[in-house]
C-alpha cells in the first residue's frame, strides 16, 4: 500500500463520527434514559465483566440509592442523555461497580463511551478548578448560553481549558523514530510529543520538541490529524515529518531511550485508540 492510500485509510478512520450530540442543556420536555459518567478525580465508576466495562445508567441510580452531587449535562448518545457527575461525600458504591482509572479503560469500553468519558473528565476538572474568579475571587456561575463560567462581580469569563500539544512521526527512509518516555506505564515505545508554548506555531513546536528530546532536525512537516486527550485537557495535533539531520541524543529527562525501527521490527506500541498508534499504523501501512 503506497503512502497516499495509507493516509487516506487512516484519515477515513479519524473522520468517522459517533452518534453523540454535545449540548449544554437537556432537551426541554423530553424524558429519555440517562448514562452517568461518575468521576472521583481521574477515576470513573464502571462495572467490568470478562474484560468489558459498562457505564452506570438510571437503573443503577434507582437500585443503589446513590444520588449524583454536582452534575454537568454533556449531550445525547442515541436516545440516551449523558451526564458527568461526582458522588456526594460519604456515598458507598455497591458491588460490582468500582472506580477505575480512565487510562485503564482505553480498550475496555466502547470507543464512543471512552471519548464521552474523556469529555466528562475534562469538564468536571474544569468545573472544580474554576469555582472562584481568578481576578477578584468571587464565586463563579455557569453562563446560561454557552459552556463557560462568568463572574457576577467583575464579568470575567472562563471557558474550558484546552492545552494543545503536537505529536509527530519522524520518518527516515523505511524507518520510524520511536522513543520510551520515563512516564510511560510499561515498556512500550511511541512517537514523540510535546506541549505548544505561548507565541509558538505548531510546526515550530514540532521542530523544537524533536531537537530538545532527541537532538534531531526535521523538515517537510505536514498535518496528519487531531484527537482530544482528556488527561485532563489536552488536544493532540498529529504531524508527519522527515528526518533532516543529526544523531539521536536523548535528553534523559523525558526520553530515556529512542531508536529507528522498521515496520517489521516494531517494539510494543500504544493502544489502537490513540493518535500515536494511528501514526504508527500509517507508517506500517505505507511500507507495504
Amino acid at each position: 500500500m503506497n503512502k497516499f492510500h495509507a493516509m487516506a485509510r487512516i484519515m477515513s478512520i479519524q473522520d468517522q463520527t459517533m452518534d453523540f450530540r454535545p449540548a449544554i442543556h437537556p432537551p426541554a420536555g423530553l424524558q429519555r434514559p440517562v448514562l452517568w459518567f461518575f468521576f472521583e478525580k481521574s477515576k470513573m465508576l464502571v462495572k467490568c465483566e470478562k474484560g468489558v466495562c459498562s457505564i452506570p445508567d438510571d437503573g443503577f441510580i434507582h437500585l443503589s440509592g446513590i444520588r449524583p452531587g454536582r452534575k454537568i449535562f454533556l449531550g445525547t448518545l442515541g436516545d440516551h442523555g449523558c451526564y458527568a457527575a461526582g458522588l456526594n461525600p460519604g456515598a458507598t458504591v455497591p458491588a460490582p461497580y468500582t472506580w477505575m482509572d480512565l487510562r485503564a479503560l482505553l480498550d475496555r469500553v466502547n470507543d464512543d463511551l471512552f471519548w464521552i468519558a474523556g469529555r466528562a473528565n475534562h469538564l468536571l476538572d474544569w468545573d472544580q478548578s474554576h469555582r472562584f474568579c481568578g481576578r477578584c475571587n468571587h464565586s463563579m456561575t455557569d453562563k446560561p448560553d454557552e459552556r463557560a463560567k462568568v463572574c457576577p462581580a467583575c464579568g470575567l469569563i472562563n471557558y474550558p481549558r484546552l492545552s494543545p500539544a503536537v505529536i509527530v512521526a519522524v520518518i527516515k527512509g523505511d524507518r520510524i523514530l520511536l522513543a520510551r518516555n520515563n512516564r510511560f506505564r510499561g515498556p512500550f515505545y511511541s512517537v514523540l510529543a510535546g506541549f505548544v508554548e505561548p507565541g509558538e506555531t505548531l510546526e515550530a513546536c514540532v521542530q523544537r520538541e524533536i531537537r530538545e528530546e532527541v537532538g534531531l532536525e526535521v523538515n517537510n512537516i505536514r498535518y496528519f490529524g487531531s484527537q482530544p486527550w482528556p488527561f485532563p485537557n489536552s488536544l493532540m495535533v498529529g504531524f508527519l515529518a522527515d528526518y533532516a539531520g543529526g544523531e539521536i541524543a536523548v535528553d534523559n529527562q523525558e526520553i530515556m531511550e529512542a531508536d529507528w525501527f522498521t515496520a517489521q521490527s516494531l517494539p510494543q506500541v500504544p493502544s489502537r485508540i490513540s493518535i500515536a498508534r494511528q501514526l504508527i499504523d500509517w507508517f506500517v501501512e505505507s511500507q507495504t
